[in-house]
């Protein structure tokens, strides 16, 4: 696993009415500060990938569909520098990741569904100086096989 990412199983609650899941809260242990909430969809076939913070750390819940998130690790201090991970969450497998600044990340999704993921950023975004760094989703530095394999 990169240094500094954490992976929380979450806990559906469902009922006779629908189900209930937290996502993040405050008193958590690994809670840091809010910054804002958005949700971004990205259709099948498409990946929104490279880009890393230098301040923000990244809380990723897919909660529509399902993704293949991916991280990769070039801070030159990590122990875990060149190392590559991914997980597929969604509906099938709700869990949080915790992406910490420095971690390039990206997403595609799984299936012939957009996937939904909700972020929960410590930072608030700036549009006129955003705290974005990016390189291509091919980029062969990181060399990534973004496909989605069926078996």
């Amino acid at each position: 696993m990169i240094e500094g990412v954490k992976v929380k199983d979450l806990n559906p609650i469902p009922d006779d009415r629908g189900m209930l899941m937290e996502m993040w809260r405050s008193d958590d242990p690994d809670y840091q500060q809010f910054g804002q909430v958005y949700i971004t969809w990205v259709y099948p076939g498409v990946v929104k990938a490279w880009h890393y913070h230098k301040k923000q750390t990244d809380h990723f819940v897919c909660v529509s569909g399902m993704a293949k998130v991916a991280l990769h690790d070039t801070r030159q201090d990590s122990p875990t520098r060149g190392e590559t991970n991914d997980f597929v969450i969604g509906w099938q497998h709700q869990r949080l990741l915790i992406i910490p600044p420095g971690v390039y990340h990206g997403f595609t999704a799984v299936g012939t569904e957009p996937a939904g993921i909700i972020n929960i950023p410590t930072e608030v975004y700036n549009l006129g100086d955003p705290d974005e760094f990016r390189l291509p989703f091919d980029d062969p530095s990181i060399g990534y096989d973004w496909e989605v394999r069926s078996r």
